[in-house]
C-alpha cells in the first residue's frame, strides 16, 4: 500500500512513522508513506496557504489554490487513476474497526488533514473524499487523527504483524469489546490467574473468553451488540432478496 499525507505541518509525522509496527511494514516494503507539504505548493511568496473567511467571522480557512495543486500532483506523479482521498475533519463519519478494514483493502490512500477553521468548501464539493472523523471532539488538524487511522489500518495488511489471528480477536472487530487476559504470575498480589485458563482445556477456554467478552461488551458498550444484531439482521435480508 502507499499512503500520502497532504499536510500544513510535516514534522508532526516525525518518530510515529519510524516506530513499532509501522516502522517494521515500511522496512518490509508492505508500506510506503509519502508526506507531501501543502506550503510547497502554494503561490504566495510567504508560503501561506490560509485566508480569512468570506463574510467574515473568527478564524482562518484553508485556502483551495495549494490543495488543488497538491492533491493533482499526486495524482499524476505516482499515476493514481482513482484516487482514495480521506478528509479528516469532525463533520465526518465516525471512524470504526470496520472502515479501518475496508481501508486495509485499498493500494493507496490519501490522506488530507484540516487545519485551522477548515478548508474551502470548493475543495469539498470538487473532489469525491471520504470524510472520517475519530471522535466527537475537535482538535488542532488532521493530522493526529491521520497517524490513528494509518495504524489501525496497516496493523490489518497482511505481514504486518506476525499473527494476523490476534488482530482479528481485536475489540471492535466483530461487534465485541476483547475478553481479559492474564499473564504471569500466577498468582500477584493476592490476585490469581481463573482456573479455566490453567485448565489447558481449550474448548472451555474458548468458551470462557466469549462469555467474559459479552459480559464485558454488555456493561461497557451494549450499542456494539445492537449495531451487531442490526448489521446480522440486514445481511440475511440482503441474501434473502437474491
Amino acid at each position: 500500500m502507499n499512503i500520502h499525507i497532504i499536510t500544513a505541518f510535516p514534522n508532526l509525522f516525525v518518530g510515529p512513522l519510524d516506530e513499532s509496527i509501522i516502522k517494521r511494514s515500511r522496512e518490509k516494503r508492505i508500506v510506503e508513506i509519502f508526506i507531501h507539504d501543502l506550503r510547497q505548493h502554494s503561490a504566495d511568496k510567504h508560503h501561506r496557504i490560509d485566508d480569512y473567511p468570506y463574510g467574515g467571522g473568527p478564524g482562518m480557512i484553508l485556502k483551495p489554490e495549494p490543495i488543488f495543486d497538491c492533491i493533482e500532483s499526486v495524482v499524476e506523479t505516482y499515476r493514481i487513476r482513482e484516487p482514495n482521498l480521506i478528509f479528516l475533519t469532525p463533520q465526518g463519519q465516525k471512524y470504526t474497526q470496520a472502515k479501518a478494514k475496508e481501508l486495509s483493502e485499498h493500494d493507496h490512500l490519501i490522506f488530507l488533514c484540516g487545519h485551522y477553521k477548515g478548508v474551502d468548501e470548493r475543495v469539498r464539493n470538487y473532489w469525491n473524499m471520504d470524510e472520517i472523523s475519530i471522535g466527537d471532539y475537535v482538535l488542532t488538524g488532521g493530522e493526529l487523527p491521520a497517524l490513528v487511522i494509518i495504524d489501525s489500518v496497516i496493523r490489518l495488511i497482511p505481514g504486518a504483524i506476525s499473527d494476523l489471528d490476534s488482530a482479528k480477536t481485536d475489540s471492535f472487530y466483530q461487534n465485541m469489546l476483547d475478553c481479559p487476559y492474564y499473564t504471569r504470575p500466577e498468582i500477584f498480589r493476592g490476585m490469581a490467574v481463573p482456573e479455566v485458563l490453567l485448565s489447558g482445556h481449550h474448548a472451555e477456554i474458548e468458551k470462557w473468553r466469549k462469555e467474559q467478552a459479552l459480559a464485558r461488551t454488555s456493561k461497557i458498550r451494549p450499542d456494539l451488540i445492537n449495531n451487531g444484531l442490526e448489521n446480522t439482521k440486514k445481511l440475511k435480508s440482503d441474501e434473502e432478496a437474491k
